[in-house]
């Protein structure tokens, strides 16, 4: 954009290969009156990549994304975005971010193309820019058929694209995902993660709030997790499953009706000292948790004392669902307030 000056991005120093942050945060506190929505927060984004923060309801996740797209100030701490200060430089740092929430934040009432050419404008695009800016998005986002059909009428997933052709008018270098998906179906997420996955090839940057574990694997090169207002853990999505710790064994016998003793055998022998074994009936496996390389050898071990005959036997990582609630105590579970943005602005954090 004309007339914002980039300032040199800040180095990751915990990045082995040198990579640029796009967005760095360093001990950033909020407060809504005795509630801590961020605890001294830090986090890094390296340039041209997706980190999936990952938390509970009222994490602090949404806290985080409006005060990096500048909607609300921090109590204390410091985060620069694109090389911008968040508090002491918002309105450069605008004309580079772009923002998509739960909800559409587009005027159901304007056409779809009249939406993004307000947008433009505002964002001080010439008349003949912000024209050709909508022909694109709107091209680029299969929406040109309904280009001048009120938004109103537009299905869910419609609106959803909408909503991001709008944070892209102003070519952003960095954008703000928060829950996209909420509330679409499967099909229609599908074809959210694409136009993500587009925007990432061109080499935007995204910071995505997810509590979908499928979104964050799908999407995410990275994954900070979020609880209480603090960062609890933070890594690739391998990285953090071998973090939580143990291994899954999967044990098929042959003989469906040696899940039961085979499960009361292992326990009473206590090999795994973590959890109790468990039968999947649907798949007729035995469900081993395991620590080490030598419980592993004790579970076979005893598996081949008995004389029982074995299908197949596998080891398996714990599943994010399962990294999740390990590090947070909660399951993950996708949002289900579907109040109008306005009544929720006081309580979301």
């Amino acid at each position: 954009m004309a007339g914002a000056t980039v300032f040199p991005m800040t180095r990751n120093d915990n990045n082995p290969g040198g990579g640029r942050n796009a967005v760095t945060v360093r001990g950033l506190v909020k407060h809504y009156g005795e509630t801590k929505a961020l605890d001294g927060v830090d986090l890094d984004v390296r340039e041209g990549t997706v980190m999936g923060v990952l938390g509970p309801n009222g994490a602090g996740k949404t806290t985080l994304v409006r005060i990096l797209s500048t909607l609300l100030a921090p109590d204390s701490g410091h985060a620069t975005v694109a090389g911008y200060d968040v508090v002491r430089q918002p309105r450069q740092l605008r004309r580079v971010i772009g923002l998509t929430g739960q909800y559409a934040s587009v005027d159901e009432k304007l056409p779809g193309w009249e939406n993004l050419y307000m947008i433009g404008r505002l964002l001080d695009l010439s008349r003949k820019d912000a024209r050709a800016r909508a022909d694109e998005l709107l091209e680029r986002f299969s929406l040109t058929d309904a280009a001048r059909r009120p938004a109103s009428t537009y299905s869910g997933g419609m609106r959803r694209r909408l909503d991001l052709a709008a944070s892209m008018i102003g070519r952003p270098t960095v954008l703000f995902l928060d829950e996209p998906t909420t509330g679409l179906d499967p099909r229609t997420r599908n074809e959210v993660w694409d136009e993500v996955q587009a925007m990432v090839g061109d080499g935007v940057t995204v910071l995505l709030t997810t509590q979908y574990m499928e979104e964050a694997e799908q999407l995410a090169s990275e994954l900070t997790v979020v609880d209480r207002g603090k960062v609890i853990a933070g890594g690739g999505i391998e990285e953090l499953k071998a973090k939580v710790g143990g291994r899954t064994l999967r044990v098929r016998p042959a003989d469906p009706r040696e899940l039961s003793p085979l499960a009361g055998m292992l326990d009473e022998l206590g090999i795994t000292g973590l959890a109790s074994t468990t039968v999947d009936a649907e798949t007729g496996s035995l469900l081993v948790p395991i620590l080490s390389d030598e419980q592993l050898t004790a579970v076979v071990g005893a598996v081949t004392a008995r004389g029982i005959t074995i299908a197949s036997i596998t080891t398996e990582l714990p599943s994010l669902d399962e990294v999740f609630l390990s590090l947070t105590g909660h399951r993950a579970s996708a949002p289900q307030d579907t109040r109008p943005a306005e009544s929720r602005e006081e309580v979301a954090v």
